[in-house]
């Protein structure tokens, strides 16, 4: 069976992947946050880059699909819109405003100097508008081993809109049209991974070459998958296959120079293959588990549980952060992305709901 043949947009199991995935950020954050390193080179690459690399390539997939599907720019801008800002608009200023002063009267300092200080307003201003450089309170959080930074998260989501523009506009040319495209972007991407690769596997260059290597490769491996999916088997040995082939090309200095497309693979295709009612999860609470977790791992430091090992505080960390993710789901994003029809005509085409709640990194 081709991978059209058995990909349901109804019936899938991306979005628990995209829960899997989000989780998995918790996870290798939990040992920068708590002051540890992972000791050895692969695993550190394994953690700090594959879950979040899944999400883009899941995104490459949905996305492509969606613009193909209806091939409108405002429809396609506001649903993009309406599915990354309301959400991380509200994660802004609950971390300034909640969050930050929180942590400031455990550690006995003075909330009012630091909510009169403007710098919580300046943080959601600066965050609301994608400028993540601004990543501290008044020099909160602090006497926690990764300071100054409340999300080292939500940054990833300023790649994740351009490679949203570079859909729309090879949309709008038409040139997304043809297949070759994605395939020839593909194969620059993977010279241009070769070119730029740090030469040693502890020390990541974040360059913006490198950075934008990184996902928009991973863009294009979803893409590509959406593309080609007449022709793609699925299959669960190819899965199984292609999962070995990513956990073996972390040895590299860059595993996405062999594990880009496999991943893609192993992810798409078991989400397609995966048709248990109990992996159809139709609230996304993805989105809020990715945007909430660093800031709450960070609190949890503040109150002292940075004692614990990684592997402990990570489900500690996962489990308050649940919550506050349910309710960014069902309080803000759940209703941003209904409101898309109040901004399009009546006779648009609705646009698949599935595909509406997974966009994001």
């Amino acid at each position: 069976m081709k991978l059209r043949h058995v990909f349901d947009p109804r019936n899938n199991a991306l979005n628990a992947w995209r829960l899997v995935l989000a989780t998995g950020v918790i996870a290798w954050h939990s040992f920068p946050l708590t002051g540890r390193h992972v000791p050895f080179g692969a695993g550190h690459q394994f953690l700090s880059q594959v879950f979040v690399d899944g999400f883009f390539a899941i995104s490459g997939f949905l996305i492509t699909s969606s613009w193909l599907k209806n091939p409108r720019l405002r429809q396609y801008s506001v649903a993009r819109g309406l599915r990354i800002f309301p959400g991380l608009w509200v994660c802004v200023a609950v971390t300034a405003f909640v969050i930050a002063p929180l942590s400031v009267a455990i550690q006995g300092g003075s909330v009012a100097k630091l909510m009169l200080s403007g710098e919580p307003l300046r943080y959601v201003l600066n965050n609301g508008l994608l400028n993540f450089l601004y990543a501290g309170i008044a020099g909160t959080p602090r006497h926690v081993p990764f300071p100054g930074a409340w999300n080292g998260s939500i940054w990833t989501l300023l790649p994740e809109l351009f490679c949203y523009v570079a859909v729309a506009a090879f949309g709008m040319s038409g040139l997304l049209r043809h297949r070759w495209l994605l395939l020839a972007l593909t194969a620059l991407m993977l010279v241009c991974s070769v070119l730029v690769t740090p030469w040693t596997r502890f020390i990541e260059i974040w360059t913006p070459a490198w950075i934008g290597t990184r996902f928009a490769l991973m863009f294009l491996a979803g893409a590509l998958l959406q593309q080609y999916q007449d022709v793609i088997p699925a299959r669960w040995s190819l899965v199984a296959a292609s999962a070995g082939l990513v956990v073996m090309s972390t040895w590299l200095p860059n595993y996405r120079v062999l594990g880009a497309l496999p991943l893609a693979y192993a992810i798409i295709v078991s989400g397609a293959l995966l048709r248990d009612r109990r992996l159809r999860l139709r609230n996304d609470v993805s989105y809020g588990v990715y945007i909430y977790a660093f800031p709450t791992q960070q609190l949890l430091i503040v109150c002292g549980l940075g004692v614990l090992p990684p592997l402990l505080f990570f489900p500690v960390a996962a489990l308050a952060t649940l919550p506050l993710a349910a309710l960014s789901w069902f309080l803000i994003e759940k209703h941003a992305i209904s409101l898309k029809s109040r901004f399009l005509p009546r006779r648009a085409p609705e646009l698949d709901p599935s595909t509406a709640s997974a966009t994001d990194g």
